[in-house]
């Protein structure tokens, strides 16, 4: 009962919680791109880590990922968190536009301009089954306030549901959606907050509503969209090289994706394979050092 008092008082603070700023200047690092600056974070009373990743602007399955071993709903006052606000661009196939990562739920904003900064956002993505598709596409419309016309197939799932659901609060398409090329996919806002981060929705992108409205004011039709699935990137710096893992949900052994990761970045031969394949096994989503 505690669990669940404190999990719909989160919620609730979820709705209206404001996030920082959400752009960074990119440091060009061996073999890729960094973005942010790791931080810790003490707990306050009261406090789940589900309001600590919307203040944030990280995802609920990061945090919890960061953190193992911490409750998510009843963390104990004064523990010190770590902040997963540090990231490795991963390696797209586009040079700018929008790169969303599945394997760590986050949806990167790249612009034309190196020296301009990075956008970055986190996500909630499609459910085992639903699973949202991997490709190139691009924006093909901008919608303001949009209707949500519910699919035949969640309509089965959900006869509850009525045929259309009009703009408002209980619209989970949220305040303002991007189409693109893909006509069953989006890239939307939500009025479930608590699933950025996770797994929840049929294979759109959702957006906290704050973000999906500075995405929306960001880009224009024609941006270019990839979407690639990278449970492990790599960058060096400083002498140093440092590995970003995070879970596939597959369950496979991820040592040998990022053996071929090091080796596309000719870093195979700087690292501690012991050190690596630890790395592998926790996927903690932090940038951890894996140098000899």
């Amino acid at each position: 009962m505690l669990r669940r008092a404190i999990l719909l008082a989160s919620l609730a603070v979820l709705i209206s919680c404001p996030t920082p700023d959400s752009s960074f200047a990119a440091k060009d690092r061996g073999g890729g791109r960094v973005i942010g600056r790791q931080r810790t974070y003490v707990v306050k009373t009261d406090e789940s880590l589900l309001e600590i990743a919307r203040q944030y602007d990280i995802g609920f399955g990061a945090i919890t990922a960061a953190n193992p071993g911490v409750d998510p709903f009843v963390p104990d006052p004064g523990r010190r968190i770590v902040l997963p606000t540090e990231w490795i661009l991963p390696d797209a196939p586009i040079r700018d536009g929008i790169v969303v990562n599945i394997a760590e739920m986050r949806l990167f904003v790249l612009p034309r301009d190196r020296s301009q900064a990075v956008t970055t956002f986190p996500i909630g993505i499609g459910d085992e089954g639903r699973e949202t598709p991997l490709g190139r596409f691009t924006i093909i419309g901008k919608i303001r306030n949009p209707t949500w016309y519910v699919p035949e197939s969640i309509r089965k799932e959900r006869p509850d549901l009525p045929a259309v659901v009009p703009p408002g609060p209980d619209n989970p398409l949220g305040s303002h959606a991007l189409r693109l090329s893909n006509p069953t996919l989006l890239i939307h806002g939500t009025n479930r907050p608590w699933g950025i981060g996770m797994r929840v929705s049929h294979g759109c992108i959702r957006l906290h509503q704050e973000d999906i409205a500075h995405l929306f004011g960001m880009v224009k039709s024609g941006t270019r969209v990839a979407i690639v699935n990278q449970p492990v990137k790599a960058a060096a710096a400083g002498g140093r090289v440092y590995l970003e893992v995070y879970d596939d949900e597959g369950g496979r052994d991820l040592y040998s994706d990022a053996l071929k990761v090091l080796g596309s970045k000719d870093l195979t031969g700087r690292v501690d394979l012991e050190k690596t394949r630890k790395a592998c096994r926790e996927r903690t989503g932090l940038l951890v050092d894996v140098s000899k």
